[in-house]
């Protein structure tokens, strides 16, 4: 049976062995949106039973980045909860309490065979175009063959059996009830030779121990989903609903990868993206909305569980993530953003030399120019680097033989206080020399930023001050 929980509970449970990414996000995002639109519970579990694997302060990382996304769990590592606790390398006594009552109803057996015989057998079923799958080679063994492989202290493994002659079945939020022929599954293991318990086993007996109600992962844990089902069944445990996750694909239609740029949340949040960016990005993934630019309460209230599409893969697109982020950007409070653009800025520049008044200034005055925070570092190096330009670099603005006259209008222009002022004074001159206003402005502003694109004039005037921006014209003269 499944689907008859009361109450919603789902969670996230990543394991600290690498980064976190784009689809560890989504798979939490989702997991977070369906708990809090139905008044449940959203819990985070540490799946840290593969110690080998394991890095340094894995677990703070996935903490520091769910609390920087805002998706905030409500049981779990630093908040408690009744159903504790949440690493799984500090429930072992409960997975083996589950091994045994599998032991007791005949549903597992020892595996003796080594890694190196698993493998021989595998690349023959290759070779001979089969499935590779386990063929329950120590099933067949007599109880005095087990005896004595355990008098000869022969390492093993506990695995499940499998009952080819049944199919199982569960519900998948997108794709309905979907059935299997457990004929297509082999006898798959529960522990490993250092006895600690794998994935497929351990993440299961957390589930129906923490009463899950729903289970939303990616589309590649389908086949590990019908191995469960067959524990969930011989353990007479309720099966939760599940959704399959769409794998989240770049744009040639491979799955993402760390070659992928924008992949880890790392890379992500150090390029300058919003958090509420990459929420809103990857809950509108796939999906059709009128508004698409949502915080993570609007997501909540508009996403349509019900109405979801069973597609296998959707592809993640950097251009309109950037685009996304430019319009959460230009709606951001300005001092909000200031405050997150100052890092990315002193990480280039030296900011003691102006005050925060200025570089408030700064940012209202770029503010809808930003496609991400890193891009204040471009926006604004023309004030804290003074440009050196080259006289053949004008060639492209103005015409060459016009250039002269310009440097010379501009050496004998007085300095003046307002950019108005500058305006009504140069513009006659440039037209009886026959210079336009696209030539002058962009000579200009290059002379200013070494750039002929770039922020308005007068904002550019605002932001030097009158007494430096003639200095540099001059000095470049």
């Amino acid at each position: 049976m499944y689907g008859v929980m009361n109450s919603v509970r789902t969670r996230f449970a990543p394991s600290p062995t690498g980064i976190m990414h784009i689809g560890n996000v989504r798979a939490a995002l989702l997991n977070y949106l369906f708990a809090k639109q139905n008044n449940g519970t959203f819990v985070l579990r540490i799946e840290d039973t593969d110690q080998q694997r394991n890095i340094e302060l894995g677990t703070q990382h996935i903490i520091r980045h769910l609390k920087w996304l805002g998706l905030i769990y409500t049981e779990g590592p630093e908040v408690g909860g009744d159903f504790g606790p949440y690493f799984q390398s500090e429930r072992s006594d409960t997975y083996q309490k589950h091994l045994e009552i599998l032991h007791e109803k005949d549903f597992v057996y020892r595996c003796f065979c080594t890694p190196e015989e698993l493998e021989i057998r595998r690349n023959r079923q290759i070779a001979m175009k089969r499935a590779p799958r386990y063929e329950g080679t120590c099933l067949k063994l007599t109880k005095e063959e087990v005896t004595q492989k355990l008098n000869d202290k022969t390492s093993y493994i506990w695995r499940m059996k499998v009952d080819s002659s049944k199919k199982v079945s569960f519900k998948d939020l997108a794709r309905g009830v979907l059935e299997f022929d457990l004929q297509h599954f082999s006898d798959f293991p529960l522990t490993r030779e250092d006895g600690t318990f794998t994935f497929i086993f351990a993440n299961c007996i957390d589930d129906c121990e923490m009463k899950m109600s729903h289970v939303f992962r990616g589309e590649e844990h389908l086949s590990n989903t019908v191995s469960q089902t067959v524990l969930y069944q011989a353990l007479e445990y309720a099966l939760p609903t599940f959704w399959h996750l769409p794998i989240l694909c770049n744009q040639e239609g491979k799955k993402l990868s760390k070659r992928d740029k924008g992949f880890s949340l790392d890379d992500v949040e150090n390029q300058g993206f919003l958090p509420e960016t990459i929420c809103n990005y990857l809950g509108i993934l796939g999906a059709s909305f009128e508004q698409e630019i949502m915080s993570l309460d609007l997501l909540a209230k508009n996403f349509k569980f019900d109405h979801l599409h069973g597609a296998s893969q959707i592809k993640y697109d950097i251009e309109k993530l950037k685009w996304m982020n430019h319009k959460w950007i230009a709606s951001y409070d300005l001092d909000k953003l200031v405050q997150l653009c100052k890092p990315f800025l002193a990480k280039q520049y030296d900011l003691s030399k102006i005050s925060d008044e200025q570089l408030t200034l700064f940012i209202k005055l770029i503010q809808n120019d930003l496609q991400t925070l890193l891009d204040s570092v471009d926006q604004l190096k023309f004030y804290f680097e003074k440009p050196s330009v080259r006289r053949d670099t004008l060639s492209g603005i103005i015409e060459p033989e016009k250039i002269d006259l310009l440097f010379n209008i501009l050496k004998n222009e007085p300095t003046t206080p307002a950019w108005d002022q500058f305006l009504s004074n140069i513009k006659p001159k440039t037209k009886a020399a026959g210079i336009t206003d696209k030539e002058m402005f962009g000579t200009v502003r290059t002379l200013l930023t070494g750039s002929p694109k770039g922020m308005q004039m007068n904002d550019l005037f605002t932001c030097l001050g009158a007494e430096e921006f003639f200095v540099r014209i001059k000095q470049q003269l």
